[in-house]
This record gives C-alpha cells, sequence and structure tokens, in this order.
C-alpha cells in the first residue's frame, strides 16, 4: 500500500453500496485498493450516531454524505490549530528566534503556554519547521545556537577512553567533591571555565557559572591564571559565603592559582579529570550559548567591558527549561529570599 489518502466522496459511497450488498469489509478494501483496518476506522469515526461496534450496524449508521461533512469539518479545525499556521504562534517562535530574544525552540515552546494561555507547541515542529524547505530561503537555522545548516542525529560525541592525571599541583580531583553537589540541591556550586576566539589572542572570557542557578558571571582576562584568579576573587566576593561554596574547573594552566582563590573566598575548588569536560557540564554548555554570540575564530581583543555585561545580562535574563523557564536571576531571587 502506498502513503494514506483520507477517502473521496465516490469511495464512500461505494462503501455504504457494498455494505448495503453485503461484501465483507476486506472484499471491500481489496475493490477499492484500501486497507482494511482505514474502512474500519472511517466506519468508527464518521458514522452517523452512536452505535454498537460491529460493522453488522454500521449500514444503518453510517451515511456517505454526513461523513464527507463531518471529514471536512475536522480537517479544516485542524489546518485552523496545526502548529505555526495560527497567527499568534507563528509570529510568536519568528520573533523569538530572533534577536533581541535569540531563543532556541526549546525555550519558545516552553514559555509559549506561561505567555499565552492555552496556547501551545512542540519543539520538534519548530526544527521541523526551520529545516522545512519552504522555510529554508530564511535561513532560520542562522539563529539557532550552533546554525548549523544540516540538522544533526542526538548523539553524543567520542571522548578519549582514557583519563590524564592533572597537572596543577596540589589539585584536588573531582572524585573527592561531595555527592550531594551533583544534585543541584545547594546554591553556592560554581563551574568555571575560559572561552577564547583565536588561538592568538591576548584576550579571554572568564565564564563561570553556579550550578542550580544557572547564574552566570562573564569577565574578560589576559589568559594569565593571576588574572583568572583576581577577576573570580573580585566578583564572586560580592556574594555572601552560603553562595560560594565551591568551584569546579578543569586542568587547564589558568587554574593554577587555585590555592589562592580557595583561601580569598573560603570555598574548596574541585578538578575534572583530564577530557571529561561533561564534568562541568553546566559551564560547558553555557560556553556553547556565548558561541551564538561569539563564535570560533572571533577575535576577543576587541571585545570590551561593557560588551561582555551586556552579554551577562542577556544570558541571565533567558528563560532556562531546566528552572521551569524561569531565568537564572529570576531563580536567583527566589532562593536568596528563601535563604
Amino acid at each position: 500500500m502506498g502513503k494514506f489518502k483520507h477517502l473521496s466522496l465516490q469511495e464512500r459511497e461505494f462503501l455504504f453500496g457494498s455494505l448495503k450488498e453485503g461484501l465483507k469489509i476486506r472484499e471491500i478494501a481489496r475493490r477499492l485498493g484500501r486497507d482494511h483496518s482505514g474502512l474500519l476506522y472511517e466506519l468508527k469515526k464518521n458514522k452517523a450516531g452512536k452505535g454498537k461496534r460491529s460493522h453488522e450496524y454500521f449500514n444503518a449508521e453510517y451515511i456517505p454524505c454526513i461523513a464527507q461533512e463531518k471529514a471536512d469539518k475536522r480537517a479544516l479545525k485542524q489546518r485552523r490549530k496545526a502548529p505555526l499556521k495560527e497567527p499568534l504562534i507563528f509570529l510568536y517562535v519568528r520573533v523569538h528566534l530572533r534577536e533581541p530574544f535569540c531563543w532556541t525552540p526549546e525555550q519558545i515552546s516552553g514559555t509559549l503556554p506561561l505567555e499565552h494561555k492555552g496556547k501551545s507547541i512542540n519543539t520538534e515542529t519548530i526544527y521541523q519547521y526551520i529545516y522545512s524547505k519552504n522555510a529554508r530561503r530564511y535561513q532560520l537555522w542562522t539563529l539557532l545556537t550552533h546554525s548549523r545548516k544540516k540538522r544533526m542525529k542526538q548523539l553524543g560525541r567520542s571522548v578519549h577512553s582514557e583519563a590524564k592525571k592533572g597537572k596543577i599541583l596540589f589539585s584536588v580531583s573531582i572524585e573527592k567533591r561531595p555527592k550531594y553537589i551533583q544534585r543541584r540541591r545547594q546554591i553556592g556550586h560554581w563551574e568555571t571555565d575560559n572561552v577564547i576566539g583565536k588561538q592568538t589572542d591576548d584576550t579571554a572570557l572568564s565564564v563561570t557559572v553556579e550550578r542550580v542557578t544557572r547564574y552566570t558571571i562573564l569577565s574578560l582576562t589576559n589568559r594569565s591564571a593571576k588574572e583568572k584568579a583576581d577577576k573570580l576573587i573580585d566578583r564572586l566576593g560580592q556574594y555572601s559565603l552560603n553562595f560560594r561554596r565551591t568551584i569546579t574547573t578543569d586542568n587547564g594552566s589558568e587554574n593554577s592559582y587555585h590555592q589562592q582563590i580557595s583561601d580569598s573566598l573560603s570555598l574548596k575548588m574541585y578538578f575534572c579529570h583530564a577530557y571529561h569536560s561533561w564534568e562541568k557540564g553546566t559551564v560547558e554548555n553555557m560556553n556553547g550559548r556565548i558561541r551564538r554570540y561569539i563564535p570560533k575564530g572571533l577575535s576577543l581583543n576587541h571585545l570590551t567591558d561593557q560588551q561582555v555585561s551586556s552579554l551577562e545580562e542577556k544570558l541571565n535574563s533567558t528563560p532556562r527549561k531546566c528552572l521551569g523557564y524561569l531565568t537564572p536571576k529570576q531563580k536567583l531571587d527566589i532562593l536568596l529570599k528563601s535563604t
């Protein structure tokens, strides 16, 4: 059988007449070149009234003109309710994909019912629209986080099978980090990393993210360990002790001053295994979001503190699915008030 198509009025009249003659459903399906299950569904869905299940009674209830009318009404209703065919939903998706929002399809589908009661759209529907033939001329994929022209499968990339030992002196392995931190139930546990532009740049972007709220702190550094430490101490030192408990990072040389950071902020610092970036997945995820605004290969040397501050504000004001579509700033305010 080919791809299913709805019955025409002529086919419905043939079905009606064949049932009156006493033909079996399978024989009628064979003559129409249809699957018998499709005809049973037609009789059940488009009969004129409520009857018994057995198709012995369908002959008295199934009327072709009424069946056609019901099918037409259902098709019209479906077209009106189809995702992205309702003007409000279509405009909401298009507007929030673009500046100044730059939301992901997941953020759009999660926030829509909060702002417009009774309205909804599936994340997959938005992706299918973005990559559909009709929408390709708009190049909407350039508005996505990774701006991929071709959609990729949801599979993780391979990693090194063996982890090398860290090179930072006196570093404490993530293996010694308390297990409860992994459950994200207590605020004050951070992850930090550097985002670089060109390899020849003197400047890097220090990214530090709180694990529960996803609240993000950005700072420009000169890629040295001392500068990284000074920026972390300056920014995190503005918060109370219960909001700065631990930091998890990698084995990059910019983290060599970890003891100075620990002593100044009265917190513990843990180091991931080499080639295990997922062990600090919160900041890695944030790095990917930042790449929407600072693509790989773009020099950071001309980036200003004001631009970094604006980006930080944007990231902390964007709704997140993991926060119930609250923004990191809203989640932080709620938790700080409760404590």
